[in-house]
């Protein structure tokens, strides 16, 4: 399938926006439980795309449409949400950061290809940017926090290659409306079992809700896979880097955080490792 500068803008958009969950779920929904917000977050998102689409998986799909759920959706956000409670926003950040790193060595051995060397600096470059971005002098660390975002981050990145793997048996709307909607289902029990009760909701809250499940899930994962489908999942995991650049800017602009001269090179770091990743063979 032939590459556009199209579909590799509509799918920077989708890590761009995610970029956004942090000043979104701190401003709009303080005091929520992490693991109830991401099942508002991909339930109602996927139920929405299954109206939309209006068809059930059939013969092995069943199977498949289930692990890429665990894979992308309830095991990745539960193991994120772990990371993100054990250990300071710019150690997990850095953490998950390294999934471009796995799919760029997952990638040659499920989809066939050689292991491109340029990749792979690429990939570490854009971590060592994401640390420039996130990480202050007096960050701590956890053995079970971190243990947790490299887990998570393993498991997006193997859900993300299989998806490309799968992606020819299906459409790919069809794959992200069930995705959401059984990674959300898998999620109740976590929720059920380990979250507090939420407080009484304002319309600030319906509105911060609305953006992380309307835009920030529905529209947002199905342009990402709908990347995977059309791109190198090597160039679309590397897209990734742009999520905590954006939040890095969106405190900036919005918060009032001022942007060091490591952030800033942190900034030019990812930009490059961006730049060197488009460059490879799709």
């Amino acid at each position: 399938m032939k590459t556009t500068r199209a579909d590799l803008w509509l799918t920077a958009s989708a890590p761009a926006i995610w970029g956004s969950t942090y000043i979104v779920t701190t401003e709009l929904l303080p005091g929520f439980p992490p693991m109830t917000v991401a099942l508002l977050r991909a339930l109602p998102a996927g139920l929405l795309l299954l109206l939309i689409v209006r068809r059930l998986p059939s013969g092995i799909w069943w199977l498949r449409s289930l692990v890429l759920s665990a894979l992308n959706i309830s095991i990745f956000l539960s193991l994120l949400f772990v990371a993100a409670y054990r250990l300071p926003g710019g150690v997990a950040a850095t953490v998950s950061a390294i999934q471009p790193l796995l799919v760029a060595l997952l990638a040659p051995a499920l989809l066939g290809g050689p292991l491109r060397p340029a990749s792979l600096v690429a990939a570490l470059t854009g971590l060592g940017g994401v640390a420039l971005l996130v990480l202050t002098p007096d960050a701590t660390l956890d053995g079970l926090g971190i243990a947790a975002g490299l887990a998570g981050a393993a498991s997006m990145a193997l859900g993300n290659v299989l998806a490309r793997r799968w992606q020819s048996s299906v459409p790919m709307l069809t794959m992200t409306a069930w995705q959401l909607s059984l990674g959300g289902l898998m999620l109740i029990p976590l929720v059920l079992a380990f979250d507090p009760a939420s407080p009484a909701p304002t319309a600030l809250n319906g509105l911060g809700l609305a953006w992380l499940s309307l835009i920030g899930a529905a529209l947002t994962y199905a342009l990402w896979f709908r990347g995977i489908g059309r791109l190198s999942p090597v160039l679309v995991s590397s897209l990734l880097f742009l999520s905590p650049l954006t939040a890095v800017l969106l405190g900036w602009l919005f918060l009032g955080q001022a942007l060091t001269p490591p952030q800033i090179a942190g900034v030019i770091v990812v930009a490059g490792s961006l730049w060197l990743s488009t460059r490879q063979p799709r």
